[in-house]
């Protein structure tokens, strides 16, 4: 089949733009016709390449790769750069292939990458282990584009012989590595980019971001559900603009509903910055960076491209790929699919005497909730301390601490759900429930089950939801329950991916009425978890200091 579609065509590869034709003959542009020298009335539609995310793991949009593409097409998304960490904590190797093989039933084109860093760090336990002979299977096939994020940064400049064997690894296949390396300058910084090591997402500051840059590092701009960069570090585009991608990272249904890497777009060049460096970030600079199969609307490129109104109001109007047409005004096009149900799951329910802390007469580290950040403050303070008879779980003299819902110093656990054993307590600050708990399978990296809550009982409750379900989100409180399952590896649903997203919206409204003015609740607490983003966190085993990289007391 030919079509011919006439517009203003960005030619990213040559850097203009220009009223012309594009010839699609059996899924690629077959011919790219110029007219600008011609006296045809100009067309106001725009014709561009597709847009790609540079840097995401699907798992956190709650859904499965088919259900994801369904979503992200109607912004004028045509490919990803997925890291399956998340699925690969929960099922290992398994559960990477298992992405895989769901994205090829889907038209759009996902590419993944082997995780290096399963699980994040030996001071959590995962469901399963990724090492270097994973890692060399992995990248020896053609599915797997590059090695994911290395978090293990002090892996890297320390040397660890696991570490250095998965980067010899993609280099001997010459696949790309990306980089997760938040506040590292210097020094460490220098030996950290030498590794080979080609990307960074983590930047939260334009210095950072330059000096990254200088090592020849790309910088991928962030704007997710719970971190947000972009405004940070948008400035970048004008002063390294071949060094600059657009990626969402960690992003939820109820956001991808509204918009994607467009949003950025839109908004960068609603800034002022220049068309067609803003459209690069978007679109050539992580499909050169990755090597990706996606078309630049260059002749005999795959016809991966979208129409746009104009470039004030960005609307997109038409999605193709390999020249089908997946999304139209707004309207994904892409049927739904089924896929297998994976999991592994073993926690059983648990007790309110589970979450006891006993008063050992000593100030406490509390873990600080930066809103809109993934970086934590490490402060010290004191939570209330009643006498055990009046918690309701013994009768023994001993006080033990408790939320102190007056001044924000709240509990929060780490539940391991691969095996059985008491949960891990401590005490955060900053999120602002006033009554009830918020529970949730979806813990970064690990997938633990992180509750947070303004009474043992109800984190009791509302873990218990997480349990009986076999993973989700739950909302617990006197007058309010909701649970959003998600039984896939605990962190994901083939449910419909519009209503997965009206319901998380739903969830997530129910959360904020509990008293938390986050902007997203739900995906702030599930980095608490997150050992390797400074600068203290909580996992199954305990808290952690992720400047120190050890496990702490939760007393000073």
């Amino acid at each position: 089949m030919r079509q011919e579609i006439n517009g203003q065509i960005v030619d990213i590869v040559d850097s203009r733009i220009f009223e012309g034709t594009i010839v699609v003959e059996n899924g690629k542009i077959a011919d790219v016709i110029d007219k600008s020298h011609s006296h045809s009335h100009s067309h106001s539609q725009i014709i561009m390449p597709g847009f790609v995310d540079s840097h995401v793991h699907i798992e956190s949009s709650l859904l499965v790769p088919t259900e994801f593409a369904r979503l992200v097409v109607p912004h004028g998304t045509v490919a990803s750069v997925s890291d399956p960490h998340e699925i690969a904590n929960v099922l290992g190797v398994e559960g990477v292939r298992y992405m895989v093989e769901v994205g090829k039933m889907s038209p759009f084109k996902f590419y993944f990458g082997a995780p290096s860093c399963v699980p994040a760090t030996s001071f959590e336990t995962s469901g399963a282990v990724v090492d270097s002979d994973d890692i060399e299977e992995l990248l020896s096939s053609d599915d797997i584009k590059y090695l994911g994020e290395m978090m293990n940064y002090p892996g890297v400049l320390y040397e660890d012989k696991e570490v250095l064997k998965k980067l010899d690894s993609a280099k001997r296949h010459n696949k790309p590595i990306d980089g997760h390396a938040p506040l590292l300058s210097g020094d460490e910084l220098i030996k950290y980019a030498s590794a080979g090591i080609g990307t960074d997402h983590e930047c939260s500051k334009i210095e950072e971001a330059r000096e990254k840059t200088s090592l020849g590092m790309k910088i991928q701009v962030r704007e997710g559900s719970a971190a947000n960069n972009f405004n940070s570090l948008i400035g970048l585009i004008d002063e390294n603009p071949e060094n600059v991608m657009f990626c969402t990272d960690d992003a939820h249904p109820h956001e991808l509903v509204k918009s994607h890497i467009n949003a950025l777009v839109k908004k960068a060049i609603g800034m002022g910055y220049n068309i067609l460096d803003v459209i690069k970030a978007a679109t050539l600079n992580p499909i050169r960076h990755y090597k990706l199969e996606v078309g630049l609307l260059q002749k005999n490129d795959p016809a991966d491209f979208i129409i746009v109104d104009n470039f004030e109001d960005f609307n997109v109007l038409k999605t193709y790929i390999d020249g089908v047409l997946v999304a139209e005004n707004g309207k994904s096009l892409i049927e739904k699919s089924s896929v297998e149900v994976v999991n592994n799951f073993v926690a059983e329910r648990v007790k309110t005497e589970d979450f006891c802390v006993y008063d050992e007469g000593k100030d406490v580290n509390i873990i600080g909730v930066i809103n809109g950040e993934l970086l934590t403050e490490r402060l010290v303070g004191r939570p209330k301390s009643i006498r055990n008879e009046e918690s309701g779980i013994g009768n023994v003299t001993e006080n033990v601490l408790v939320s102190d819902v007056e001044n924000d110093i709240l509990k929060i656990a780490v539940i391991n759900r691969y095996e059985k054993n008491k949960p891990a307590v401590a005490f955060i600050k900053n999120f602002g429930l006033k009554k009830g708990a918020l529970a949730s399978s979806v813990a970064h990296d690990s997938h633990n089950i992180v509750v947070i809550g303004c009474s043992d009982e109800d984190m009791m409750m509302a873990a218990n939801m997480i349990i009986e379900s076999k993973g989700g989100f739950a909302v617990y409180s006197d007058d309010v329950k909701m649970c959003l399952p998600l039984p896939i590896a605990g962190i994901m649903t083939n449910d419909d991916a519009f209503e997965v997203a009206d319901n998380y919206q739903k969830i997530k409204d129910l959360s904020k009425k509990l008293g938390s003015n986050l902007s997203d609740p739900f995906m702030t607490m599930e980095f608490m978890a997150l050992l390797v983003i400074p600068k203290i966190k909580l996992s199954d085993k305990g808290l952690f200091d992720c400047e120190k990289f050890e496990l702490t007391s939760i007393f000073v």
